[in-house]
């Protein structure tokens, strides 16, 4: 079964060796930079995180290196290839960094967030270390991405908890397990995912790469989250238009 097959049968797919290692070990001082300089300014998004992670978005505009790594026309590639489209534009990046000793992240779906009008999104989940067991992996609920009547998505606690009782009761296998420095993780927005806690002495230092599907429209935002995203992340557009902006170059 080809990696697309994979990945549309579970919602999710481990790429093994997407960049070299020594690549990604260039790769990370670069985005410690950036998340060591803005570690304290505001993102511009409802929630706040900072109990789970050091979070930094959209890294790409804040440092010319950084940039060159977020638009790696390489990770676009793979992305378009598991979405099963010609190309795809950039929705945002994040630098997650989970501190030693934060707790597991909950339950959640990412496209409750998002105003996009497609199912046509991906996630890439790129480690810039090492991330075992104790580190705290992604964890994915295969087949969830197809799922409907899931209620209310809002990463909170009461969410995680009616979540891990949906998973549980509808079956869905767990995958997860440790994914080194030059591997990737790709999750559709649907997929139910979570991650362990911090159980090391080492920050989990994670980039994260949000993609999307040329010609995707934006969605009347459902709640006050994708709202604020239309605003953030496709400034000027309004519902019905391209999803498009300075801000999602089409990378590949």
């Amino acid at each position: 079964m080809s990696l697309a097959e994979s990945f549309a049968r579970d919602g999710h797919v481990l790429v093994r060796d997407i960049s070299p290692r020594e690549q990604i070990a260039e790769y990370r001082p670069v985005i410690e930079r950036v998340v060591k300089t803005m570690r304290d300014e505001k993102q511009g998004r409802i929630d706040d995180y900072s109990k789970l992670f050091t979070q930094v978005t959209n890294i790409w505009r804040l440092d010319d290196a950084a940039k060159q790594i977020v638009l790696n026309p390489h990770f676009a590639r793979v992305a378009a290839e598991l979405l099963g489209v010609p190309s795809v534009r950039l929705y945002h990046d994040q630098a997650l960094f989970k501190l030693a000793g934060a707790a597991r992240t909950p339950w959640h779906q990412d496209r409750y967030y998002w105003p996009l009008d497609t199912d046509r999104t991906v996630t890439m989940w790129l480690p810039l270390i090492d991330v075992d067991e104790e580190m705290g992996p992604m964890i994915f609920a295969s087949g969830s991405h197809h799922a409907t009547g899931l209620g209310d998505l809002m990463i909170s606690d009461q969410t995680d908890r009616r979540l891990a009782k949906i998973i549980a009761d509808r079956g869905w296998k767990l995958w997860t397990q440790p994914v080194r420095a030059g591997d990737a993780t790709f999750h559709a927005g649907g997929t139910l995912h979570s991650a362990g806690a911090n159980r090391s002495n080492r920050t989990r230092e994670i980039l994260t790469v949000i993609y999307f599907a040329i010609g995707t429209r934006v969605a009347e935002p459902a709640n006050d989250h994708q709202r604020v995203d239309l605003e953030v992340f496709i400034p000027g557009a309004k519902p019905g238009d391209e999803a498009k902006s300075e801000l999602n170059a089409i990378l590949c």
